[in-house]
């Protein structure tokens, strides 16, 4: 006669452990998978986001015969689109929108890798802001990748990192005014007044300056050290300013060929070294002392905190109209990983991501 196995209750419990451990793991790498999947170009999904109207006391920025995205009426955006970075776009974008009284009057310049899929970028866009006016201009890399040193972090090794310098070359001629911003900020005021900025009658471009920080770490001794090169700043008032938020006359850029100016600057760095930091010290070189002055509550900056610890930043004294992550933390990756900062919270409602367990609409 067959003996039964008997099942002690430990035995069982032990089991049912075993079954519910089995379940957590399944669940935790189908959640692992699916955030992953987030993450990569394919499968990034965001929620459409609402429909924004013009009050009706705004101009009206159609000119007959003209093309739309000319428009001096129209306040004109200038971002780079990228993969990594594309979360941060979206949030961008929707937030200029929602603070604006003439949102209709926002137009959008992309820039985008060449060798990116544009279409993809263009569809994606398109799906969460459908009555957006914007274009995708393709940017060659080719020509800054070899004038790249590197940094104190990868990110700012980036050749679309570079194509602020490009931005007269890349944009239609017709372009007179642009405002340039990162993908790494949101909006709280009308985006309006900070493109009515006066530039004055010389300045190329305005941003905040901050003239308490060190200026002199942004280069380094071999830099000071040679008379030739440290005299660039002779009589001029040179203060760090952070070239994420910033206001440009293209016209007065061309005619003064200012991109040629930051790439011979760039070609000595490649020789000799004279900073450290991406993209930000040819600006400095070029600019520093005679730019058209902003208003510092518009550009919250550092907020990603610090380029080597990653500490949380508290915000500056004073009011805020644009809050900006620079530095080595996004918004997006702390909230993802479960660690923001306090601040986080503010970026957060311009998320359009779609989680993967969203019910679609």
């Amino acid at each position: 006669m067959p003996q039964l196995a008997l099942i002690s209750p430990q035995d069982h419990l032990h089991r049912h452990h075993h079954h519910l451990l089995f379940l957590f793991l399944l669940i935790s790498a189908t959640n692992a998978t699916r955030a992953a999947a987030i993450t990569s170009t394919g499968y990034q999904r965001f929620k459409e986001a609402p429909q924004f109207y013009n009050s009706p006391t705004c101009p009206s920025i159609e000119t007959s015969g003209i093309n739309e995205m000319c428009s001096d009426e129209a306040v004109h955006v200038a971002m780079t689109l990228d993969v990594a970075y594309l979360r941060g776009s979206m949030a961008a974008i929707l937030s200029a929108l929602q603070h604006s009284s003439c949102p209709q009057n926002i137009l959008f310049h992309f820039i985008a890798s060449a060798t990116t899929n544009n279409h993809h970028l263009r569809r994606i866009i398109s799906r969460s802001f459908p009555s957006l006016k914007f274009q995708i201009y393709p940017y060659d890399s080719s020509a800054v990748s070899g004038l790249i040193s590197t940094s104190i972090r990868s990110a700012l090794d980036c050749p679309l990192n570079y194509a602020r310098n490009y931005l007269a070359n890349v944009l239609p001629p017709c372009l007179h005014r642009v405002v340039y911003l990162d993908s790494d900020l949101v909006l709280v005021d009308d985006i309006a007044k900070l493109a009515a900025t006066p530039l004055g009658d010389h300045s190329v471009l305005a941003a905040p300056e901050y003239c308490n920080a060190n200026f002199t770490s942004y280069f380094t001794p071999t830099f000071w050290s040679n008379p030739t090169l440290s005299l660039t700043f002779a009589g001029r008032k040179a203060c760090y300013f952070n070239t994420g938020v910033m206001v440009i006359d293209l016209q007065r850029w061309r005619e003064g060929d200012y991109t040629t100016k930051i790439i011979e600057w760039m070609e000595l760095q490649k020789r000799m070294r004279i900073y450290e930091l991406g993209s930000l010290p040819p600006f400095l070189l070029v600019f520093a002392g005679n730019i058209a002055p902003v208003d510092h509550r518009w550009n919250q900056h550092g907020l990603g905190g610090d380029n080597y610890r990653g500490l949380c930043r508290d915000l500056h004294p004073g009011p805020v109209s644009l809050l900006h992550w620079s530095g080595k933390g996004k918004p997006w990756v702390r909230l993802d990983a479960n660690r923001p900062c306090p601040l986080d919270a503010l970026w957060a409602p311009y998320d359009l991501l779609q989680t993967p367990f969203a019910m679609e609409s």
